[in-house]
């Protein structure tokens, strides 16, 4: 998310920092830059100019000029005003309401609210720590009520079934019943898409609204659409009082103008992203350290909140253990590793959320590559047991073998295993001096980016 804008305003920042002093002429060519690259990133053409204008108004003055860092100032200034427009503070679900709290999941058709409707689910069960039921009110799309049973399975909350040839407002009402008698505290109500020029549509949402009398009316919106976003969730709210909005397919957005954007067109907050095809890819929408992403000084505390969540501790210390009594460093525990590089969201969600990634030229950006992970797995699981533990038993006819097997070529075996000799090596490193060992061996490694994980 936000590869293009990152880039861009990365650059426009780095040539500022660092400086000891700016002039008027200087402070509006970056200036013309940066809003060159919110126009380039799809951001709402009214967020743009008020963007500009309050940034001009305070880079202009003693702040900056002043400034024994002037450079420093401004970024400064750049990441507070990209801080406001997306709202200060991630605001969280307001859930302090006697149970069932109800939350109405509304959205254009094909915005992915019922995945969103799961994720949701999930993550109030595992993070809020929350009973949660979810029920379809979409009686339109065919198998509609099928997927969220088996999303609900896969999240571990309760279902509530409903039929097709039921009434949207039968269903709800049926819900919240099923939801007091069961003392689920939230109950998550998914709807059918509809657009908001469809008068028939919007008041069977306002129906339903007007009968849950919902705690919470998110708009759910594909983030990929930009400005159009922040467009039909102001329409939405029209005609529903919405209390926040929740970006899908984040993951899939370079541009990033519909989180620039939605706030300041709405009034709305953003409350959560999501970010990948997975059930747990959905997190909350941090204004602060979005900001510091766009301008490519990374988002740490997100990754040590992933790593917690995703990581299995018990298999990293198993790992650390082994290692350290000598036993070696193979290839079961190399594809462990890539599965948990998996679970954080791949490769290219790191390098976003790591310092300085955005100044990093676009080439070498270019080549970070998720899918050949996903490739080095399947050839690993084409091995053997033995061919695990020794690898050196890998040769012609064996690589053939793996090869057919893995749907690769033999040069994508034979690089893996270069890399895969790479890693090991460092991981004797490390059994044998302890973590300095593997700091001087990091240290050695320096300006390279990290073997089997770029084509």
């Amino acid at each position: 998310m936000f590869d293009q804008l990152t880039q861009r305003l990365s650059q426009s920042m780095q040539k500022l920092r660092g400086k000891g002093r700016l002039t008027e002429d200087s402070i509006k060519e970056t200036l013309r830059e940066v809003r060159i690259a919110l126009l380039e990133a799809d951001v709402a053409l009214s967020v743009v100019q008020s963007f500009i204008g309050l940034v001009k108004q305070r880079a202009l003055g003693k702040e900056v000029i002043g400034s024994l860092k002037p450079g420093e100032a401004l970024v400064k200034i750049v990441h507070d005003e990209l801080v406001r427009v997306m709202g200060e503070e991630c605001e969280a679900l307001d859930l302090k309401a006697s149970p069932p709290v109800v939350v109405l999941l509304a959205g254009l058709q094909g915005s992915g609210k019922t995945t969103t409707t799961a994720k949701l689910a999930k993550y109030l069960k595992e993070q809020a720590k929350k009973k949660v039921m979810v029920v379809s009110c979409d009686v339109y799309r065919p198998a509609a009520i099928e997927q969220l049973q088996i999303l609900a399975q896969q999240a571990e909350v309760l279902f509530h079934p409903s039929s097709a040839a039921d009434k949207p407002v039968d269903i709800a009402k049926s819900a919240v019943a099923a939801a007091q008698k069961q003392f689920a505290d939230v109950l998550l109500v998914d709807t059918a898409g509809r657009l908001h020029v469809d008068a028939d549509m919007m008041d069977e949402i306002r129906q339903l609204q007007h009968t849950l009398k919902p705690h919470e009316t998110l708009f759910v919106v594909d983030s990929m659409t930009g400005q159009d976003a922040a467009n039909s969730a102001r329409a939405f709210n029209e005609a529903l009082a919405l209390t926040g909005v929740i970006l899908t397919k984040t993951d899939g957005d370079a541009r990033g103008g519909a989180a620039l954007s939605v706030r300041q067109v709405t009034g709305k907050p953003i409350k959560f992203l999501g970010t990948g095809e997975k059930i747990d890819a959905l997190q909350p929408f941090y204004p602060e350290r979005i900001a510091s992403r766009i301008l490519g000084m990374g988002d740490v505390l997100s990754l040590v909140e992933d790593v917690q969540r995703h990581v299995d501790q018990q298999q990293a210390e198993k790992l650390a253990r082994k290692i350290k009594r000598g036993m070696g460093f193979d290839l079961g525990d190399y594809r462990s590793q890539l599965e948990q590089m998996q679970n954080l969201g791949g490769i290219g969600n790191l390098v976003d959320k790591l310092p300085g990634m955005g100044e990093l030229p676009e080439q070498v950006r270019n080549r970070v590559n998720d899918e050949q992970t996903g490739q080095m797995i399947a050839i690993i699981n084409s091995m053997t047991a033995q061919e695990r533990r020794f690898p050196d038993v890998i040769r012609g006819s064996r690589k053939k073998r793996i090869a057919l097997g893995s749907g690769t070529r033999i040069q994508d075996i034979n690089r893996m295993l270069k890399q895969f000799s790479q890693i090991q090596r460092m991981m004797k490193k490390f059994g044998k001096g302890g973590m300095r060992g593997m700091m001087r061996k990091m240290a050695g490694l320096t300006g390279q980016l990290p073997p089997g994980r770029f084509s």
